[in-house]
């Protein structure tokens, strides 16, 4: 006969998956290990959001805007460099190793700039370093977690559960930005360098965690070919030998998975300079004309952006928690490609042929709110059907490199578009509609061979 703690737990049991429900699909004895990747995702950005401020900070008192703009090449530079050197790191140490030494690794360096900033160091070469530091911190941390969580889940797996995961890196952006904002003045802006090293190091501790949890789970199954042993034994292994660059090239999947990041990231910061000049423009029209309420040209923008910035994290957690589940459930992870492709080029062909600042704020902020949520899950969801070296190494190169290209081909484009063709904001909202079409394109290819790939991967499965 079931006690009545029995049938407690097992009526609260039944009340937390429904709740859970409604934002995903999970079976019995997935929840723990997808909470825990939860929990270290959100660790990861929340660590993130927290120094951000700090980037900032130094590089513009240092150095101001326009050097800003020109690391962004540095930094595409540098993580060449960055990822040839992960990919043989990742080749000696199975994965709970790699991940514990690579975060040990900024951790260290976070203690070194928090040292740095009592010597007599100027601040302009402080902001340059720290700044190519984190843009190389906060594109490989987060895909060497996603790297992980692929290799946990299978594409069943991953299609239902990663968008419970990726709530975590959406949320975790929204907490560490609060959170920095109460920590600057009453522990200064160094200090918070030290917060977010013991963040990372509990990122650490939950990896091992998840990585014993998995392992244990392994044991447990029964598994008539082996399947689950044979999986087990491969994540204790060190990664095959090979660099994550020549992945990349070496498979079409991946590399029409690299440019669909680069044009992402390129169409996405287009917007951003379109949304600026807007901005730039009404401030000085209100300030002018005497309708700003009291407030000068740069206190309008940064209320113009607090606002902005406001919905467009809404946007994100709305998307995350009720849409991408269902979009996955609806139309699968090859449908969900296209939905921030056909949004943005409707948003930039709308602002190509005129709009107010009003229609370019809502269109930016929906473009980015989806981003965040949808076809941040989706992309990292790609990867599932992929070998083990392909979730660590070529998805490093992918969303460090060809991420930061975009922002580079951007710059160009800005700086050969407002000095030497005199564009105008409907002119540079044009170029984002060519470039999301072909966006739209590189998806469909994307779509056919993942279509092949899942094929080949059901067909070797039954023939196991």
């Amino acid at each position: 006969m079931e006690s009545s703690n029995d049938s407690i737990k097992s009526e609260t049991k039944g009340v937390f998956h429904k709740f859970l429900s409604l934002f995903a699909t999970v079976y019995p004895g997935e929840l723990p290990t997808a909470l825990l990747l939860t929990l270290n995702i959100f660790l990861i950005f929340a660590a993130y959001y927290i120094i951000k401020p700090i980037r900032e900070a130094l590089i513009l008192a240092g150095k101001g805007p326009e050097i800003k703009s020109y690391l962004s090449a540095v930094i595409a530079i540098v993580l060449i460099l960055v990822v040839k050197a992960f990919s043989r790191v990742s080749s000696r140490f199975p994965r709970q190793k790699l991940i514990t030494w690579v975060t040990l690794f900024f951790v260290s360096n976070l203690v070194i700039f928090y040292g740095l900033s009592f010597t007599d160091i100027s601040l302009g070469t402080f902001g340059i370093i720290f700044f190519i530091w984190i843009g190389v911190f906060n594109v490989l941390v987060p895909a060497q977690f996603w790297g992980f969580a692929n290799d946990i889940y299978n594409p069943e797996e991953g299609k239902r559960l990663f968008p419970i995961v990726a709530f975590g890196a959406t949320f975790g952006g929204f907490f560490g930005s609060v959170g920095a904002g109460r920590l600057v003045e009453p522990i200064g802006l160094y200090r918070m360098m030290l917060v977010s090293g013991a963040i990372l190091l509990t990122c650490i501790l939950l990896a091992w965690i998840i990585h014993i949890r998995e392992k244990k789970r392994a044991r447990l199954k029964i598994s008539v070919n082996g399947q689950a042993e044979s999986q087990q034994e491969d994540a204790e292994k060190p990664l095959k030998k090979g660099g994550g660059f020549k992945l990349v090239f070496k498979k079409r999947y991946l590399l029409y998975i690299a440019f669909f990041v680069l044009l992402l990231n390129f169409i996405n910061t287009n917007g951003e300079f379109i949304l600026g000049r807007y901005v730039e423009r009404e401030a000085i029209n209100v300030v002018e004309l005497g309708q700003s309420e009291g407030l000068n040209t740069g206190e309008y923008i940064g209320k113009f952006y607090a606002d902005f910035y406001k919905y467009q994290n809404l946007f994100a957690i709305l998307i995350q928690l009720f849409l991408v589940s269902r979009i996955f459930k609806w139309i699968g992870v090859r449908g969900a490609i296209f939905v921030l492709p056909f949004i943005a080029l409707g948003g930039y062909a709308f602002i190509a042929i005129g709009a107010s600042l009003l229609i370019v704020k809502w269109v930016k902020a929906t473009e980015n709110g989806t981003d965040y949520s949808l076809m941040n899950t989706t992309r990292h969801a790609l990867f599932l059907i992929s070998s083990r070296e392909e979730k660590y190494k070529a998805k490093a190169a992918i969303d460090t490199f060809f991420h930061r290209s975009g922002d580079v081909l951007s710059a160009l484009v800005v700086f050969i578009g407002s000095t030497y063709l005199t564009l105008s904001s409907t002119g540079f909202a044009g170029i984002n509609v060519i470039l999301c079409l072909i966006w739209i394109f590189l998806g469909v290819l994307i779509a056919r061979e993942h279509k092949r790939l899942s094929g080949e991967a059901t067909l070797a499965k039954e023939a196991e």
